[in-house]
């Protein structure tokens, strides 16, 4: 009834013609209402919301409050007459509150016994609570403004799950009893509330604004005075007309957009799809964690619960690697007997499987990223976000860049990292394990914590991606020196004695190129975790023992050759990295500052034998020959021919 007062005031009947043509001209572009279907503008806006309110009565709720209190109390007729008496415009919208108000007569007795005989489930409208709960569930806040009484709509907000601060309603006054102290007999209303006046949400909305940051605003409701929040200077930046329970013919050809279900609104909330691109080991455990998450009951509403992984096509078995993959559910080459998840589809085409994609996950050896980045170019939206689980750096003339550098310079993307005590096969057998998450934007950084976080897979947010990165590139050198040195057959001692040298290295080194870097990073999984995992249990420290064995026995194998042997296609990423290190160091004249990057480098290019890692203080001394130059064109054609042996297009 609240509605129809309002429209027939005075005011109410100008803002219905004026208001009208100030929103038509506004969306002009869009032509003159009813809008059943969103313009770009008005579902960029929705999708945009920061913060959205809802009216009550007839919107969240399926009727009006105060008429339910009146029909509860005996008086619904006589409530009807004093609304039908106003609608002249002869009575404004507070003296026909005061006067309903009046006429109902409660007492705190009746409230109470009102509010039992119509709990707030049996008030609810369908689908409200659903929208809702989604909303903040992005953490868009949600309030509700009524210009109904809050002591009616109190448990409506606490079934919405809204906090109580965030409602806006009308007070009732109440003579309290001198002798017992308890309110006893209603006489009107706060009058200091914005909703007990026209215009009220509008001033409600300005004064969130005034208290919040808030970019985008949307109302969300039935009637005139809910238009009127975006007619007026600083309400809402959107209007959405609601027609499930009364149809209003002047909110539905004014509204930016008009719909009758809130099922409607939910279906138009951007969900997120995230795109895996790589299909290792690594590639494949994570993504089997992602499967898991967005396949969890209460995800669908923000997540597509597919995830698209993309596939270098190669011939397994005789068939196509992406087919047994869909066929199978497990990557049959480099994760036998891991099921990736029925919501996992390989696919070969790059650019297919990023289409549409929101979240971008790069797991691809590190050589490779530049030449896949030049692919992607084009072909990703430019509202997505990515994250790396790439453990390397790329070397240049004009210096070292990150592959979350490399991502973001290519693509325009804000990039996050993944780094971590990561084994791929203990995860993937449900093992406790860690990562670290660095983020330079917060938000995107708690979205991918949903993203990978599993209650087997714990994830820490860390402000830090170039430290966080720094560390996952580094400790595979570091791994190599332990695997140096398990060959070599000394024990823990030995071992914690290189691990604690390479953590120094580490540290000092990314501090060196990144000033920025924080010292507490290494002290996360990314750091001292990872570097613990990977110098007992990583391909690197696997391969280098191999190559000491090699040695030993007088078979010597190229770490090349070794990793086509042990790994199974799997890439050995410390050897590349530890000569891309070498070309910083050598450039910059720090050789003799990192002694024990040093002495791997020089081991693994065959300039020293593997027994000089335990005496790497004066091996890095040594003056050696660089082998064949090396420089960062150099590596530039180790990459480009790595790519070219692995298949991936120049």
């Amino acid at each position: 009834m609240l509605e129809r007062l309002a429209s027939q005031s005075p005011r109410g009947k100008a803002a219905q013609t004026a208001g009208a043509a100030a929103t038509a001209a506004s969306r002009a572009v869009s032509g003159p209402g009813p809008h059943l279907q969103p313009s770009p503008r008005v579902l960029k806006l929705w999708r945009g919301a920061q913060a959205v309110c809802f009216d009550i009565d007839c919107t969240v709720a399926i009727n009006d409050q105060l008429d339910l209190l009146a029909e509860f109390m005996g008086v619904g007729q006589k409530v009807a007459a004093i609304t039908n008496s106003a609608m002249d415009g002869s009575m404004s919208l507070e003296d026909a509150l005061e006067q309903r108000l009046a006429v109902i007569n409660c007492t705190p007795a009746d409230i109470q016994a009102f509010l039992k005989a119509h709990p707030p489930e049996s008030r609810l409208t369908p689908g409200a609570k659903d929208l809702i709960q989604q909303l903040q569930a992005r953490g868009i806040a949600v309030y509700l403004i009524s210009g109904g009484f809050r002591e009616l709509c109190l448990p409506i907000c606490r079934l919405l799950g809204v906090p109580i601060k965030n409602l806006f309603a009308n007070r009732m006054n109440w003579q309290v009893d001198d002798d017992t102290g308890m309110p006893t007999k209603l006489v009107g209303f706060d009058i200091r509330e914005p909703t007990g006046h026209q215009g009220g949400k509008p001033r409600a909305i300005a004064e969130l604004r005034r208290m919040f940051p808030y970019e985008t605003v949307v109302m969300v409701g039935d009637g005139i005075t809910d238009l009127e929040a975006v007619q007026e200077g600083g309400g809402a930046d959107l209007f959405i007309g609601f027609g499930g329970i009364v149809r209003r013919k002047v909110v539905e050809e004014a509204a930016d957009w008009f719909v009758d279900s809130f099922k409607v609104l939910q279906e138009a909330l951007p969900r997120h799809r995230v795109a895996m691109i790589g299909s290792g080991a690594w590639a494949c455990t994570a993504v089997r964690m992602i499967a898991e998450n967005l396949a969890e009951e209460g995800r669908a509403d923000k997540f597509c619960q597919d995830v698209r992984m993309w596939v270098y096509e190669e011939e397994v078995e005789g068939r196509k690697l992406t087919e047994l993959i869909n066929e199978r559910h497990e990557n049959v080459k480099y994760m036998p007997g891991v099921q990736l998840g029925d919501n996992v589809v390989a696919c070969a085409d790059l650019t297919e499987a990023v289409r549409d994609a929101t979240i971008l996950v790069f797991c691809a050896p590190h050589q490779f990223i530049h030449r896949i980045a030049k692919q992607l170019a084009g072909h990703v939206s430019k509202d997505a976000i990515a994250i790396s689980l790439i453990k390397g750096m790329r070397v240049r003339p004009d210096g070292p860049q990150l592959i979350s550098e490399l991502i973001r310079k290519e693509l325009g993307l804000d990039c996050s990292v993944l780094m971590g005590a990561n084994i791929a096969a203990d995860i993937a057998r449900g093992e406790l394990s860690e990562a670290t998450i660095a983020y330079s934007v917060l938000a995107n950084g708690q979205l991918l914590q949903e993203v990978f976080e599993r209650p087997y897979f714990y994830t820490t947010l860390v402000p830090d991606v170039v430290g966080a990165e720094m560390c996952g590139t580094l400790k595979n050198i570091v791994a190599l020196a332990a695997g140096f040195v398990e060959g070599l057959g000394f024990g823990p001692n030995t071992k914690a004695a290189i691990m604690r040298a390479g953590l120094n290295e580490m540290r000092r080194f990314a501090k060196a190129l990144y000033p920025t870097v924080r010292d507490e990073t290494f002290f996360e999984s990314c750091g001292v975790a990872d570097l613990i995992a990977t110098c007992y249990g990583g391909r690197n420290r696997l391969v280098a023992k191999e190559y000491v064995a090699a040695v030993q026995a007088g078979k010597p194998e190229s770490f090349g050759e070794l990793e086509a042997r042990l790994l199974g296609g799997q890439k050995l990423q410390g050897v590349l990295t530890s000569d891309e290190v070498q070309v910083i160091l050598q450039r910059r004249g720090w050789e003799q500052d990192y002694p024990l990057f040093t002495t791997v480098n020089r081991i693994v290019n065959e300039q020293l034998p593997p027994s000089s890692i335990v005496d790497y203080k004066a091996a890095a001394q040594v003056h050696v020959a660089a082998p064949a130059d090396a420089s960062a064109d150099d590596l530039s054609k180790l990459a480009l021919g790595a790519a070219a042996a692995a298949g991936i297009p120049a």
